[in-house]
């Protein structure tokens, strides 16, 4: 239930009427448009406190950025989780084949689109995205899936919430060189065996 975030401790309130809405949003048979729209302004609600995310779940690796579970919908229609981003972390280039939503809860993030070319490769796709604090952006297939994102600091940590319409952490996915070669990767969550 929304009662509970994966961890076994209770949610927030803010985080309980997050899931709650959105649960409801998608029960109502909402086409992706729809769910970006309306997903987009709860978690643009949600963003705006930042008084509800444990500190066990918003803690930095000194190595590589940590994507922490917070909610996963007992039907997997969607998942929320912390994105905590040590100082000047980022990932590889990505894809996540299901609709998402990102929103900026601490510091910022650069996203960096990109697209495959006829012959496969990838090449930039108009200028890097500086998300701040509050800010909420979508992903999809039908929006422009791939991306590289980064902490736009380099000496202090950014925290994102991403918002998946999947369990995100069991989908299979692709990192890709910048020559476009593809490998197969399952994210997992830092908290989760």
């Amino acid at each position: 239930m929304a009662d509970t975030i994966a961890t076994g401790q209770p949610a927030s309130p803010r985080l309980r009427r997050f899931i709650e809405a959105l649960g409801r949003v998608l029960e109502e048979g909402a086409d992706e448009p729809r769910v970006v729209r309306e997903g987009a302004a709860l978690l643009r609600d949600l963003v705006a406190h930042d008084d509800w995310l444990p500190d066990d779940l918003a803690q930095p690796d000194a190595q590589y950025y940590r994507q922490y579970l917070l909610y996963r919908d007992p039907q997997a229609r969607f998942s929320v989780v912390s994105f905590v981003w040590g100082p000047g972390q980022s990932t590889p280039i990505h894809d996540h084949t299901v609709w998402g939503l990102i929103g900026l809860l601490r510091g910022a993030e650069i996203s960096q689109d990109f697209e495959r070319t006829a012959d496969g490769a990838l090449v930039k796709l108009g200028a890097p995205q500086r998300l701040e604090t509050g800010a909420v952006t979508a992903v999809s297939p039908s929006l422009g899936d791939i991306h590289q994102v980064f902490n736009a600091y380099a000496d202090r940590v950014s925290i994102g919430i991403h918002v998946y319409g999947a369990d995100i952490g069991a989908v299979d996915r692709s990192v890709f060189s910048p020559e476009g070669a593809v490998k197969p990767f399952r994210s997992g969550y830092a908290n989760q065996p």
